[in-house]
């Protein structure tokens, strides 16, 4: 383990990796902030049920997933990535102060979608840009890094949420206004600090909008790692269901953002061993131990009464997404052509956010109609089931 995370490995990273994981870091930091409390403040202050904040949920990371299939044929078009970066970290932070001003659920929804847009337009360009400075040998731990710093953000957030709700006597909208700043921070870091490599422009650019030649050229081994991701995108719902099984178990509402801190922690912690480990050559091990790690862990969400079997839980979704996010890019950057990067992100947050979306959706309907032991049991059903899928994908 020592040797994954030694100082030498970390200092081969390429400088503009770690600035793109810096600026992941400063807008996961403010978008955390928000998301921590918004379940809590969409049920307990504007009256909204557990199958509206599925939806929500659901239809702004599908909102992000489904525009970052255009802007990552776009930045192969252009030849491009930083400039379409920019823009969607810059349309996010100016977002930002939408929420605190929300005076109902319908401003939520239009905030939450306005703001996916801008993750939309980052994602895929952002992730070729990461492949496109990394060398390839070093590819997962650059990816991992990135995650890592990312979910540092993320936990850091809900920290800082829970500060500011202490300070400020449980005033959510105070702690959506304090983070907008770390947003714009976010922008100027990324604005002067990366640089896009010139050889990593494609000698033809690509046609757009995903022309149906640069489609076929892809490639089999592309579209099954799509595939496999879709199947892993149903067996995962979104974090809001944790923080509502927090509160059911008597976490109070000052500390929920807590849940978010403790699995973000473990998150940040194991994605870059992951990334590391997967670059000696086998990327599927960590994907398979990333799915046992969400069983475990809708299990014991599903049967915990009491807050010690809760954190457990949070503890291991935490592992399963350290385990999975950042190898899963690895992959999709391993089996795409230079040139077609962008596309290829694209393609594949499209489909596995297509698939999230119906599993928050679903996940909402099962938790308002069963409880929230048939949600997670039917989340860990899922699970299962990808984990067979991607064994198979593997002998072959």
């Amino acid at each position: 383990m020592k040797s994954l995370i030694s100082p030498s490995r970390l200092r081969a990273i390429p400088s503009g990796v770690w600035a793109l994981g810096l600026v992941s870091l400063l807008m996961d930091f403010s978008s955390e902030m928000i998301h921590a409390l918004l379940p809590i403040y969409l049920v307990g202050a504007l009256g909204a049920s557990m199958v509206e904040v599925g939806f929500i949920e659901g239809v702004a990371e599908a909102t992000a997933s489904i525009v970052k299939i255009f802007s990552g044929a776009l930045s192969d078009w252009f030849g491009r990535r930083k400039l379409l970066a920019v823009i969607g970290y810059g349309l996010a932070a100016l977002t930002k102060p939408m929420f605190p001003l929300a005076p109902n659920v319908a401003w939520v929804t239009a905030a939450r979608f306005i703001d996916r847009v801008g993750k939309g337009v980052r994602g895929a360009p952002r992730d070729a840009l990461v492949a496109d400075i990394a060398p390839p040998a070093i590819r997962g731990a650059a990816f991992g890094l990135r995650q890592s710093l990312d979910t540092a953000g993320a936990f850091m957030g809900p920290a800082a949420a829970v500060l500011v709700m202490w300070l400020t006597i449980d005033n959510i909208r105070a702690v959506f206004w304090v983070a907008t700043i770390p947003a714009i921070l976010a922008v100027i870091v990324l604005a002067l600090a990366v640089r896009e490599p010139e050889s990593a422009r494609p000698p033809r650019p690509a046609r757009f909008p995903l022309h149906i030649d640069e489609i076929r050229r892809l490639g089999a081994p592309f579209w099954t790692v799509v595939a496999i991701g879709v199947v892993f995108g149903l067996a995962r719902f979104s974090e809001a269901f944790l923080i509502l099984k927090a509160q059911a178990v008597g976490l109070p509402t000052a500390l929920a953002p807590l849940v978010l801190v403790a699995m973000n922690i473990v998150y940040a912690g194991s994605s870059y061993p992951a990334g590391a480990f997967s670059d000696r050559g086998d990327r599927v091990k960590p994907l398979a131990l990333g799915l046992l790690a969400l069983v475990a862990a809708d299990i014991a969400l599903a049967f915990a009464e009491e807050q010690p079997l809760m954190w457990l839980g949070v503890a291991l979704w935490g592992l399963h997404m350290g385990l999975t996010q950042g190898l899963f890019a690895a992959l999709v950057a391993d089996t795409a052509p230079a040139a077609l990067r962008g596309s290829a992100f694209g393609v594949f947050n499209l489909t596995s956010g297509l698939a999230l979306l119906v599993a928050s959706a679903a996940a909402g309907a099962l938790w308002d109609a069963y409880g929230p032991v048939a949600a997670f049991l039917a989340g860990g059903l899922c699970a299962l089931l990808a984990l067979a899928g991607l064994l198979a994908a593997r002998r072959r």
